[in-house]
């Protein structure tokens, strides 16, 4: 698989849906982690992340009385338990961080879960865990998503990268493109660019999301020596 720039996979979709990056900087002395939403409806744009008492984040709505359904939109999308950073694009954070934390591995705890229940999209749950320790970085990434649009099967894919490369990173997203239905993603997270620091990384995803249906953005750079990070968090609502 080609290596792209993340700032062209970006700029080139109009809606990717949701997406996480993970990866190294190009020092090599980091893992980076991104993860952005958007939204079509004003349901789904009417969010904010803020900062979590247990070093992740969480979604809360912007203006409480215009939250319609908070089922799929309200949840934790960063928890951090011991070395492992999860990031995912909804409750199954929760699954993952229990499940690991009863001994379970990343790919165990995922396997009771499938797609949303948002026919006839049926969006894909995107997760990834960022483990740190000791000096060295691997990370995991997963999609569960319907069969080709069929509810009645779980396709569910899990992805393993050992000792990444500095300046790489992995993407993957929740659809390939604006649609209706919404087409799910196809395929091996994408081969992307990691470049800069956390601002310019920051900057540069923020930026390239298209202006009208991005909505949040959490960026996350850990340390590999020593385990301490730097977080950024750009809302559209201010």
């Amino acid at each position: 698989m080609k290596r792209v720039l993340l700032s062209e996979e970006l700029s080139q979709n109009t809606y990717p849906g949701r997406g996480i990056v993970v990866g190294k900087s190009a020092d090599g002395s980091k893992a980076v982690t991104a993860y952005f939403i958007m939204g079509r409806s004003e349901n789904s744009r009417n969010r904010v992340f803020v900062e979590a008492e247990d070093e992740g984040i969480r979604t809360q709505a912007f203006d409480p009385s215009k939250l319609e359904d908070p089922s799929l939109i309200i949840y934790a999308p960063v928890r951090v338990l011991g070395d492992n950073t999860i990031v995912t694009n909804g409750d199954q954070t929760d699954t993952v961080f229990d499940g690991m934390k009863a001994g379970k591995s990343f790919e165990e705890s995922l396997r009771i879960r499938k797609f949303e229940p948002d026919g006839p999209n049926y969006t894909p749950r995107i997760s990834a865990r960022l483990h740190v320790a000791g000096g060295s970085f691997d990370f995991d990434m997963s999609i569960l998503k319907s069969n080709e649009g069929d509810p009645d099967c779980t396709n569910r894919y899990t992805f393993s990268y050992d000792n990444p490369k500095a300046g790489e990173g992995r993407f993957i997203h929740t659809y390939m493109g604006d649609g209706n239905p919404l087409p799910s993603y196809e395929g091996e997270p994408t081969i992307v660019d990691i470049d800069g620091d956390i601002d310019s990384f920051t900057e540069m995803i923020w930026k390239n999301l298209n202006e009208d249906n991005k909505v949040s953005l959490f960026v996350r750079f850990i340390d590999i020596a020593t385990g301490k990070y730097e977080t950024r968090i750009v809302n559209k609502n201010n």
